[in-house]
């Protein structure tokens, strides 16, 4: 049947909404397999430490060297750097002069979790429990009665670093957060839904047996577990002091759904747009602007520190770049700046409907339609945001529909409800262009998160056609 001129007039002046899944041009065979290599890769990189030695892994065996490492450097050359184990920047050099701008995405590689307090270990009711301190926007009470597996190191007195991870591995054991049983809990269920389980409730359960000893000495099951980590380890309790220790989900991340189209799995805010960002400048050969890709630590408790984006050593790099080509000097990067452009690769929540009245509707991001582009983040009157330019949104629309990107533009939920932010608004304090523009996530900063399939390769193209852009 033709269609009619009303129809066509529509389909002509509407901006369509479809789900990407129903696109005619797409390959399903391989958003799988880029899926399941993703699934694989969150399943072995649960802190920004262990991303950071997955991340360096794929960049070796792709052809990119220690920044460090080299004197000069030249068009074409790939080049990382990484910084204190826990942020790690690449670049694949362009033939355009540098002073032209780069083209940076950047992404963040730590996860809401739990961290060990400096004296965590205590024993009450002949039980061992570990004091945590938790990290990051959680609902406190998704992190009880869940698995938990520990990663991180422990640095000893004699500067000897302990690399630690329990609890992935089916012959390992697991840790948990007791909650109370419904039967004894009418007092917890009067609280309001974030005061129900206190921070200073989630205690790790690790361990029940006394030490074997005929003397009458307190905490024997303290003792008991101390005695364990030290023939394992060599450790003493004062080594927690120097130690880096996260408690995550044990959960393994897994294909979801009867058509396998989500993805279900901890830490994908944001190791997503990582993954995906990163994966995308393994393409890039010989590009004419010089292709960055940038993953930040600290992003979930404000960017601060010497390894979050409010520190200087993304500068640094980028100096160091400058220093091994065209040579740098005061102001260059300033300069430099100003002609860069920058994909902040972050996610955002995706349409829930079994909340509903949190939404407006025709503003929001949906799962399965593409990636998302959001102009402005932070809350209420835009409290915190980067309000990118409406040129440098045109750019980036163009960008996408030339080339046949699923994307869609949206917020965060209704006004004055909540909101967000991202690195975004730091690297526009430096002058650069920038745009959020990342993967919409279902039941984010939970212990499992939810994603699609469609929507991270289409985040791998986007990030793939924006590093090569002139």
């Amino acid at each position: 049947m033709e269609k009619t001129n009303t129809q066509i007039l529509k389909e002509k002046l509407f901006r369509p909404k479809k789900n990407g899944w129903e696109s005619k041009n797409i390959d399903k065979n391989k958003i799988m397999t880029f899926a399941k290599d993703y699934i694989d890769f969150i399943n072995k990189a649960k802190t920004e430490r262990e991303c950071v030695q997955e991340f360096t892994k794929i960049l070796k065996e792709n052809g990119f060297k220690n920044l460090q490492s080299e004197q000069n450097l030249k068009a074409g050359d790939k080049v990382y750097y990484i910084n204190r184990y826990k942020n790690i920047y690449a670049a694949v050099i362009g033939s355009d002069d540098l002073t032209k701008g780069f083209n940076i995405v950047g992404a963040h590689i730590d996860s809401p979790r739990l961290d060990l307090k400096p004296n965590p270990l205590y024993e009450s009711a002949e039980l061992a429990m570990f004091k945590t301190h938790y990290y990051g926007g959680i609902k406190k009470y998704q992190w009880v009665n869940i698995p938990l597996s520990m990663h991180g190191i422990i640095m000893t007195k004699d500067n000897k670093k302990i690399e630690i991870n329990i609890g992935e591995q089916e012959d390992e054991p697991i840790f948990t957060i007791a909650d109370l049983l419904p039967h004894l809990s009418s007092q917890q269920n009067k609280k309001k839904l974030d005061e129900a389980i206190g921070g200073e409730d989630l205690n790790i359960l690790v361990g029940s047996i006394p030490y074997e000893t005929d003397e009458e000495i307190s905490e024997k099951v303290k003792l008991n577990i101390l005695n364990l980590l030290n023939q394992k380890y060599g450790i003493v309790e004062r080594d927690f002091v120097s130690s880096e220790i996260e408690f995550v989900p044990a959960l393994k991340a897994k294909s979801l759904g009867f058509d396998q189209s989500l993805v279900a799995g901890y830490g994908q805010d944001d190791r997503v747009c990582a993954y995906t960002s990163l994966k995308a400048l393994l393409n890039v050969n010989n590009p004419k602007r010089t292709a960055i890709c940038l993953l930040a630590d600290k992003e979930e408790i404000g960017s601060m520190g010497n390894t979050g984006m409010s520190s200087r050593s993304f500068e640094y790099f980028l100096e160091q770049i400058l220093d091994k080509t065209i040579g740098n000097k005061p102001g260059l990067l300033d300069e430099i700046f100003q002609s860069t452009r920058v994909l902040s690769a972050d996610v955002t929540g995706g349409y829930n409907p079994n909340y509903p009245s949190t939404y407006e509707k025709n503003n929001e991001s949906y799962i399965g339609h593409g990636i998302s582009v959001i102009k402005y983040t932070g809350s209420a009157s835009k409290g915190g945001a980067s309000d990118a330019n409406a040129e440098f949104v045109g750019y980036i629309r163009n960008l996408f529909e030339t080339n046949n990107i699923a994307y869609q533009n949206s917020e965060m939920g209704k006004i004055g409800i909540g909101g967000g932010g991202t690195i975004a608004y730091i690297l526009a304090d430096k002058g650069v262009d920038v745009i959020d523009c990342g993967v919409p996530v279902i039941s984010m900063h939970s212990p499992y998160e939810i994603t699609s399939k469609f929507d991270i390769y289409n985040a791998y193209k986007a990030y793939e056609v924006f590093y090569q852009d002139e």
